[in-house]
This record gives structure tokens, C-alpha cells and sequence, in this order.
């Protein structure tokens, strides 16, 4: 298979793209983040408001940016994954150093 027959699937989904880059980076702009993953600036704000709703990152207003905290605790969503962390996946692609605890 040469590399313009690479399958254009990838193992991650626009959701785990963009929670991939904030955790790089939580002071990325929305349009940033969404050049990076490949797609819309809009579809990224969809993005980050579905992860800020499901509790998986907290939007920090800073003037007029935003910083974004990644909470690595979280289990993933799937019924074959949620025995394991957001944070794991995270740590395991070098994006986290240590999953951060909330306090209750």
C-alpha cells in the first residue's frame, strides 16, 4: 500500500482531536484548534461546549480568551472503555503528565 492509499479514517474522533490539542494546549483559540484538527471554527466551538457540558473540560474566561482545563478523570464514554480515563488516554499520548483529581 503506497501512502496515497492510506485509509482516510483515523482511530480518534473530532471530539478526542480537539480534546488532544487543548490538553496540549489550553490556551489555544478556537480557530487554532480548529486548523489543527481539520476542521471549522464552528464545529470546533460545537466541540468544546459538547466536552464543557459533559463535564470532560472547564472553560476559564481570561479577558477576552478563554483557557481550557482538561479533567483526566473522566471516564470515556463507551461501554468498551469506561473502565478507563480520558486522562490515560492523555498521559499515553504524552499530552498529560498526570491526571489531575477534582475535589468533590
Amino acid at each position: 500500500m503506497s501512502s496515497s492509499d492510506k485509509p482516510q479514517w483515523t482511530f480518534f474522533t473530532n471530539h478526542g482531536h480537539v480534546m488532544i490539542c487543548l490538553a496540549g494546549d489550553p490556551d489555544l483559540r478556537t480557530r487554532d484548534v480548529a486548523e489543527l484538527v481539520g476542521i471549522t471554527e464552528r464545529s470546533a466551538q460545537a466541540i468544546i461546549s459538547d466536552l464543557v457540558d459533559a463535564g470532560y473540560v472547564t472553560r476559564i474566561k481570561e479577558g477576552r480568551r478563554n483557557r481550557y482545563e482538561v479533567h483526566g478523570d473522566i471516564p470515556l464514554r463507551h461501554p468498551l472503555e469506561q473502565d478507563h480515563t480520558v486522562g490515560e488516554v492523555l498521559v499515553a499520548l504524552g499530552r498529560l503528565s498526570q491526571p489531575k483529581r477534582r475535589s468533590s
